[in-house]
């Protein structure tokens, strides 16, 4: 009796949110479309070095390095923020959000710059040479998705300044934090292949 009693007082599973079994599939495919540009630019750097310019005549390190510290920066302060949050500060929350959006746009700038030096002190376009067409393929869809990621981080502060946002319905804020972490993640990838080891290669 006792045991069933106890069956009955123990509280139901609650079946997973949709909008985090969404963006786990939707993470998952991106794994495979990062993974596939990622096994390209590695296929076609290895087949051919043709043309020039070459990874190693045009990359600039430093630049590459405080861009990269900016974005992996940026997951602390996304982490931060959903701290912040779980613990219903709301100031906290709307600080650290804010600087991760400022991180992120600050890695934008850096991409800027770096590709208006490489189109026009470097001459070298994606249609110029097989490095110039994988090289601006894998990096552009990235900085295309941190783009997106700013964007949407950008929403979400706003509705946190609006009191929209709270402990209560933070669902979206793991998500887009889950996105977040993912989109540095692949930059790690990214730098070690394009700005380290390709210019050794």
């Amino acid at each position: 009796m006792a045991q069933a009693a106890e069956i009955s007082l123990s509280p139901p599973h609650s079946p997973p949110s949709p909008i985090k079994v969404g963006m786990i599939v939707f993470l998952s495919s991106e794994v495979a479309f990062f993974g596939t540009l990622i096994m390209t630019y590695i296929y076609f750097m290895r087949q051919s070095a043709e043309g020039n310019p070459s990874p190693r005549e045009v990359f600039s390190l430093p630049m590459v390095l405080i861009a990269s510290a900016c974005l992996f920066s940026s997951s602390g302060t996304i982490h931060m923020a959903e701290k912040a949050l779980r613990r219903s500060t709301q100031a906290g929350f709307l600080a650290w959000w804010g600087l991760t959006i400022v991180l992120g746009i600050a890695f934008l700038l850096f991409t800027a710059n770096e590709w208006r030096d490489l189109i026009v002190t470097h001459h070298l376009t994606i249609s110029r040479n097989l490095f110039g067409t994988t090289y601006f393929t894998l990096v552009g869809f990235h900085a295309f998705h941190v783009t997106i990621g700013v964007i949407t981080m950008s929403v979400v502060w706003s509705l946190a300044q609006r009191r929209q946002i709270t402990v209560r319905n933070m669902t979206g804020v793991e998500v887009v934090s889950w996105y977040w972490h993912f989109v540095d993640a692949v930059w790690v990838a990214v730098f070690l292949l394009v700005y380290i080891v390709g210019p050794r290669a």
